[in-house]
């Protein structure tokens, strides 16, 4: 931008500059082809008294002196055909004043004053000086300098105040760009001072205003999220109780461990909902291995009272991902959950963990009716469910470089695989 209008100032410069120097230019040339004229004019004047009454020594010697001293050539043609002075030719303009008449004309030679001295007893005298050319232009060339250089100095400054005048302009667009960068980089107390123009200033608040809002909506939605978490931990109060009075003690020890670890899910939501921070890059790491193998232990049980065969390809730990173990978990809870929930009781499901060139494959596989297009959608969901199963396992996935890949097993049913990247290098 600054480039532009440096370059938009420079032109409408040189654009003004010309149409107004070239004029100035053009006037001081004439200024002095007419004051040389009047100069070489007067001096001739000067000789009319002499060639009208003096005798042709006398003029002769006048001739000289004033030749002498103005450095021009000077001619008096007398009527009888001397000619006194420098030797010159009776030109066009010498006829036309001996008949009378006098004039300045253009020669080969420069600009020829002629005049005419009538009053002779023998008939009309003539007086006659050429201008050079060099006299003609004195000083022209210097002139044309000095304005050259002053129409350089006036873009020069022209330049320089418009290079000022756009850096009020580009530094206030700089830090609106680089604060609405702070902001995308959820920095969201970032803010910019208000400068330049009346436009930019009123961006400038209207942006900090935005990011004030954001941070409001933001913190109701934290506050929401947490408030609802927390009504959870009645009805898990009482799911603990309810596990507390039932008879069979192995039962009783299962469904409570599944209520604490719910448990720690909501307060783990709860703390993520308002008080923890983006995480930091390279901060996380998890054993996918042990991870896996606890929550296929968990769903083993329910898959024994639906009738459902449990196929295991456990790679041994530790198996180190770049996800976070509350993240991972969720996300092989949700995998395992999607099996229960859109296969019908007795449908077999197989679960594969591998090591595969610095990546973790997780593998998760059963021979259901399938998977419909576009299920990776958030909050949509052609089964009935909420939908947002799948789309937390793909950011579990993409949280630690990898991603979530869909397919169709070879005997139907649908097969997903969860690619989770190494932990990032920290620098030293």
């Amino acid at each position: 931008m600054r480039a532009r209008l440096a370059l938009l100032v420079a032109a409408v410069s040189v654009l003004t500059l010309v149409a107004f120097l070239v004029p100035l230019a053009l006037l001081v040339r004439t200024v002095a082809q007419d004051r040389a004229t009047v100069r070489a004019t007067a001096d001739a004047q000067s000789l009319v008294p002499v060639v009208g009454t003096a005798d042709a020594p006398t003029i002769r010697l006048t001739v000289e002196q004033l030749a002498a001293e103005s450095g021009r050539p000077v001619s008096v043609f007398l009527p009888d055909g001397t000619v006194l002075g420098a030797q010159a030719p009776r030109t066009p303009a010498v006829a036309l004043a001996a008949r009378g008449q006098s004039l300045t004309g253009e020669s080969a030679a420069g600009r020829e004053v002629v005049i005419a001295v009538q009053g002779r007893a023998d008939g009309t005298g003539v007086i006659r000086i050429v201008v050079p050319r060099q006299e003609l232009t004195a000083g022209v060339t210097r002139a044309w300098l000095v304005l050259a250089l002053l129409g350089v100095v006036l873009v020069l400054i022209g330049l320089a105040v418009a290079d000022r005048l756009a850096r009020t302009l580009v530094r206030p667009i700089s830090d609106l760009s680089a604060v609405s960068h702070r902001l995308a980089n959820a920095e969201l107390d970032a803010r910019v001072v208000p400068a330049g123009p009346a436009e930019l200033r009123e961006v400038a608040g209207a942006l900090n205003h935005l990011a004030s809002r954001i941070q409001v909506l933001l913190l109701q939605e934290r506050e929401q999220v947490a408030d609802l978490s927390h009504r959870l931990r009645t009805p898990l109060t009482a799911l603990r109780l309810e596990a507390e009075s039932l008879r069979d003690p192995d039962d009783a020890v299962r469904i409570a461990a599944a209520a604490d670890g719910l448990e720690r899910a909501v307060t783990g939501l709860i703390e993520q909902a308002r008080w923890r921070r983006a995480p930091v890059p390279g901060a996380v790491a998890s054993d996918a291995a042990a991870i896996v193998a606890d929550r296929v232990a968990f769903w083993s049980v329910l898959a024994e009272d639906t009738g459902r065969a449990v196929h295991l390809d456990l790679a041994p730990g530790p198996l180190t991902v770049g996800v976070a173990a509350d993240d991972l978990t969720a996300a092989v809870d949700a995998l395992l959950g999607n099996v229960f929930a859109h296969t019908p009781d007795g449908t077999p499901f197989t679960v594969r963990l591998v090591s595969d060139g610095g990546e973790v494959l997780l593998t998760v596989a059963d021979e259901g009716p399938g998977m419909p297009p576009g299920a990776v959608k958030r909050g949509a969901s052609a089964a009935g469910s909420t939908g947002l199963g799948l789309d937390i396992a793909r950011r579990a996935a993409q949280a630690g470089g990898g991603r979530l890949e869909l397919r169709s097993g070879p005997h139907g049913g649908a097969q997903v695989l969860l690619r989770l990247g190494p932990p990032p290098q920290r620098q030293a």
